[in-house]
């Protein structure tokens, strides 16, 4: 059996991969003038632990870097994951 650190920081590198990559399907969908992602379900992946693949799509693909609350949203989010995280390794 995988030692749980290990299934957890799997399933966030999982996670933040996803994230990366449907930030770069809704750039796609913008250029083309196609259905669009919800910006909630964007940011709802960062607030699940896919803050970095959130930055990371956002300056790869130049996507969402004006809008306040991804620009400013998804920061915050991670320095907000960063603390909990540190808060249950020291507590």
């Amino acid at each position: 059996m995988k030692d749980p650190l290990y299934l957890i920081l799997t399933a966030v590198l999982a996670l933040n991969v996803v994230t990366f990559i449907v930030y770069g399907v809704d750039k796609l969908k913008a250029k083309k003038h196609w259905w669009r992602i919800p910006e909630a379900t964007l940011l709802l992946l960062a607030a699940l632990g896919g803050s970095i693949g959130a930055w990371a799509g956002m300056k790869v693909w130049h996507h969402k870097t004006q809008h306040l609350k991804f620009k400013y949203g998804v920061p915050a989010i991670f320095i907000l994951q960063v603390l909990l995280l540190l808060y249950f390794f020291f507590k």
